[in-house]
């Protein structure tokens, strides 16, 4: 059946009330906690998830923050990175992962992508890197879920004298080859914005780290650079994670594991569907490397995107494009001389991707829906 004469559903690309619903008691218990202790910076709560979030990337020690942003720009300036230092990173992801990097005033090299992965072009960095000398730390993204090439990146950085940091903003349970996001290098960094699939109910971060001096610095650097009342041994910036976002993470943390299997199911169905409607786009697959993808998004490759995209807002689907202008071509980067065709994988990604829904509280009826949606389109 078309979905022309098909009764139209509405089908979100995030539905964070259907979430809410099914735990809806739990939180509001643990915000009840925290509202009657008044203990709202940095509380009990706020020691209890850093202590299980660092079990749960199987890394020793984690420091909460305001943002994902924030853990970037924290995670940066706890190298001391600044001016005349240059930080190799991607085009093609949210502005906060190079927005951090200028905020310290150093400068951002953008490399290519991998036209499968999207995240880090292996073979563009080894030669970017062999190309001068300067980069001093790489930011590698693990893009929609699924982590970046990360053993012949820490080869390079180790030939190189660089430092890698996982921007593992989108990326919370992801593992490469069996090893957890946030364990992979001595410094990680997570965002909780409610989007995310362990997300708050507002801005949230947290950095992992191997190293107990870097998170004692960081501990530091988040208030201040504060080191005993009154003593300030370095110079920070006021970022804490509030202890009510930290206890309704505490809550959906039970809950994560659940919601990336649901996640997985819906991105092989996707797969299923897609591949046999034979309509002309390239769904996503996990590189071998890549031993469990999160899906913080399914996102499919598709010619004539943006009618595509308006046809299934017809329809009652909700999609994003995610990002419509890579990093590089961004005005105010005008200044590093990047030129149109310069890094064409995420040009072309910039064109082509779309997001489809894929949260856990989809129903495979929603899936076909969508997939016959998209079917029709291109028939």
């Amino acid at each position: 059946m078309s979905v022309g004469v098909e009764k139209k559903r509405i089908v979100p690309l995030l539905d964070l009330r259907a979430q809410h619903a099914l735990i809806r008691d739990e939180v509001l218990a643990a915000a009840q906690r925290v509202i009657d202790s008044q203990q709202f910076i940095l509380g009990e709560d706020v020691k209890a998830f850093e202590r299980e979030i660092a079990a749960y990337c199987h890394a020793p020690f984690a420091v909460g923050c305001a943002s994902g942003s924030d853990a970037v720009f924290l995670a940066l300036l706890a190298l001391g990175v600044g001016p005349g230092d240059r930080v190799l990173t991607t085009p093609y992801t949210f502005f906060a992962t190079v927005g951090s990097v200028s905020r310290l005033g150093a400068t951002p090299v953008f490399v290519d992508i991998d036209p499968h992965t999207f995240n880090l072009d292996i073979n563009l960095v080894a030669r970017a890197l062999a190309a001068g000398p300067g980069v001093r730390v790489i930011l590698p993204v693990h893009l929609f879920g699924g982590c970046a090439d990360m053993d012949p990146l820490l080869a390079l950085a180790r030939e190189h004298g660089c430092v890698v940091i996982e921007d593992a903003a989108q990326a919370i349970g992801a593992e490469y080859r069996g090893r957890r996001a946030g364990s992979l290098t001595d410094l990680a960094c997570f965002s909780f914005f409610p989007t995310k699939n362990l997300g708050g109910f507002g801005d949230g971060g947290i950095l992992t780290t191997a190293d107990q001096a870097l998170a004692d610095r960081l501990a530091a650097l988040r208030i201040h650079g504060r080191t005993g009342k009154y003593l300030h041994q370095w110079v920070g910036v006021n970022s804490r994670l509030d202890t009510l976002q930290a206890a309704v993470l505490r809550v959906k943390l039970r809950h994560l594991d659940d919601w990336t299997a649901a996640r997985q199911r819906h991105a092989d169905f996707y797969r299923r569907l897609l591949e046999e409607s034979g309509a002309p786009v390239t769904v996503p697959r996990p590189a071998a490397y890549q031993t469990r993808h999160i899906y913080n998004q399914f996102v499919i490759r598709c010619p004539d995107r943006d009618r595509l995209r308006s046809w299934l807002q017809e329809q009652g689907v909700g999609t994003e494009v995610y990002y419509p202008v890579p990093l590089h071509l961004q005005p105010c980067y005008a200044r590093l001389g990047y030129r149109a065709g310069d890094l064409p994988v995420s040009e072309a990604l910039a064109a082509e991707s779309l997001a489809l829904p894929v949260y856990p509280e989809l129903s495979d009826d929603d899936i076909a829906y969508v997939c016959r949606a998209n079917r029709d389109f291109y028939a």
